[in-house]
Formats: structure tokens, C-alpha cells, sequence
């Protein structure tokens, strides 16, 4: 039998009226009425009793009317678990980061992940990398990309590359204006800017111990949440940081950069639950070695080895 025909005969049993049953189904009332007598002549009996009012079911309509609705239920069943099938072809990989990792390519990996990955629903979930860890203990992320070093069994770390250093000073500074190399030491009496405020440890505690490297304590005035507070209140001429190359990119127009004479290097890790083999984050990890190779960066063997 025609299943449109069967709902049209449904609708018109429940509501005991045509014209109420076309309005239920938004269609006039005469094709509904030439549908009825079609599956009328189709069952080779009468199904309602129309010289009643509200239309009642004959007894071939009752027993139709049952076994209409079964199948109508049944078919509303198919269509819900094909849907959640089709639903489920779609993976999902959810990525936790740090602020300071947008400027260092991140979305660029992004984008290019998601050209190769287009049936893979992407979650962001901006996080410091302590938050992370605990979130893929719980399972909350798949991968994350901060820059403090922790051990941990559970979670296994990959430094995918070390960024260079840089100081940041308000556009007008002396030291903004000087040429070449600058030294920790010529930064000793500088007002610092250092974040993120908390939790620690966290990259502050790099910036500090940097100094601290040097037998210098910093003369810290303000401790900001994140990042792109920092280096608004570098511009404000607050006070300089010392903050990850890659921020040299994207703030410029406000801000001047120097390199340091010393060694000094913030690194980019990428975490992940160990012994997890799915084929998103293998594919991440791909995406990574060929983005790197490209961009002249060298590729950590772990991301090809474990992954």
C-alpha cells in the first residue's frame, strides 16, 4: 500500500473530519478525499461511515486503521536509525589549546586538516595545557597543543618544535629603537609583563626562570590572564614581555620586537592519550609532518613513530 495514502487514512480516523484531517496534513480537501475512496477501491471495502458524524471506522477500517498505524510507527523507527547511521559516519576530534598557539600556526594545521578530513566534525576548546591533561584523562578532548612540560603516564607528549623568544616593547621605548641582538641583562630593570596569571606552572614560570637563569628577578608589574592582554598592555606602554616569536606576526603596528643574545625557546607539545590509534589523530598527526616539512621546520620522528 502506498504510505502516503495510509497517513492521509490515519489522519483522517484520529480527527473524524476530513476538512480538520486537511488542515493536520496542509492539503485541500478534495485531493484528500479522491486519496480516501483510492485506497478505498485499493482494499475493496468502505472504510468510514460518512453518513456519521464525526466520521466513524467500519470494521474493515478499524482493523486497517491498527495495522496502519504499527507500520506508519515502524517506518518513523527506519528513518530515525538510517539518520543516526548516516550521523555516526561523521567523527568528531576535539582539540584542546592555548591561547599563544594561534599565533604559532595552529590554524593553518587547521585548515589543512579539515581540507582532508571534511567528513570529521572539529570542537576547539581554548584551555591551558594543565586543563588539558585532565581533560583527556576524562576524555573531554582528543589532543591537545599547549607549551609547559609535565609528566604524566597517562598522557604522552610529543615537542613538536621549540619557538624562539623575543622581547616586546611599547613602539616608543629606547630599547625598541636599537638595532640587532638584545641581552637578558639590559632587560634586568625593565617593568615585565608576564603571563598567564593562573594556574601555575605555566609560561610565566618560563619567563621567570629564564631570568632567574641569569641570577636576575624580574621586576614584575603585571600579571595578565592571557597573552593578548599582555601585549595590549605592552602597547599601552604598561611595561615589555618577553613573548613567542610567532606574536611578532600577527602585532606589529603597535609593538616593537627584538631577539635576545641568549638562548631562549618556548616549546609547542602536542598531547594525546597513549595507545590511541584512532585515524583522526593519526591524520592530525600526518597534517603536522607534511605542514612542517613544507614550512621548513623539522619533523619530530614521534609524530610518524607512535601515531
Amino acid at each position: 500500500m502506498d504510505l502516503r495514502l495510509l497517513r492521509y487514512f490515519v489522519a483522517v480516523a484520529d480527527e473524524g473530519n476530513f476538512n480538520r484531517a486537511a488542515d493536520r496534513l496542509h492539503i485541500a480537501q478534495p485531493p484528500l478525499s479522491r486519496a480516501i475512496q483510492q485506497l478505498e477501491a485499493h482494499v475493496g471495502a468502505p472504510l468510514l461511515d460518512r453518513a456519521s458524524r464525526p466520521l466513524r471506522l467500519t470494521d474493515v477500517g478499524r482493523l486497517l486503521h491498527a495495522q496502519a498505524l504499527q507500520l506508519l510507527a515502524r517506518m518513523e523507527d527506519v528513518e530515525t536509525m538510517v539518520k543516526t547511521a548516516a550521523t555516526s559516519q561523521r567523527r568528531r576530534l576535539v582539540i584542546g589549546f592555548v591561547a599563544s598557539t594561534i599565533y604559532a600556526r595552529l590554524p593553518e594545521l587547521i585548515r589543512e586538516f579539515r581540507k582532508v578530513a571534511d567528513n570529521v566534525e572539529l570542537v576547539m576548546v581554548e584551555s591551558t595545557t594543565l586543563e588539558q591533561i585532565a581533560a583527556l584523562k576524562d576524555g573531554r578532548i582528543d589532543v591537545g597543543f599547549g607549551r609547559i612540560r609535565f609528566e604524566d603516564p597517562a598522557v604522552r607528549r610529543i615537542i613538536l618544535r621549540n619557538e624562539k623568544l623575543v622581547a616586546a616593547f611599547p613602539m616608543d621605548h629606547p630599547l625598541a629603537r636599537g638595532e640587532g641582538q638584545i641581552s637578558i641583562r639590559d632587560l634586568a630593570e625593565e617593568p615585565q609583563i608576564i603571563y598567564p596569571r593562573a594556574p601555575r606552572p605555566s609560561y610565566a614560570d618560563q619567563v621567570i626562570s629564564l631570568f632567574r637563569d641569569h641570577a636576575i628577578e624580574p621586576r614584575i608589574v603585571h600579571e595578565a590572564r592571557e597573552l593578548q592582554i599582555a601585549i595590549g598592555l605592552v602597547a599601552a606602554q604598561e611595561g615589555m614581555a618577553i613573548v613567542p616569536e610567532s606574536v611578532h606576526r600577527a602585532r606589529s603596528h603597535d609593538v616593537a620586537f627584538r631577539d635576545l643574545v641568549e638562548p631562549a625557546t618556548s616549546p609547542i607539545i602536542m598531547s594525546h592519550r597513549p595507545g590511541d590509534r584512532s585515524p583522526e589523530l593519526a591524520l592530525m598527526a600526518s597534517v603536522i609532518a607534511r605542514q612542517y616539512a613544507q614550512w621548513g621546520y623539522e619533523v619530530p620522528a614521534a609524530l610518524t613513530e607512535e601515531l
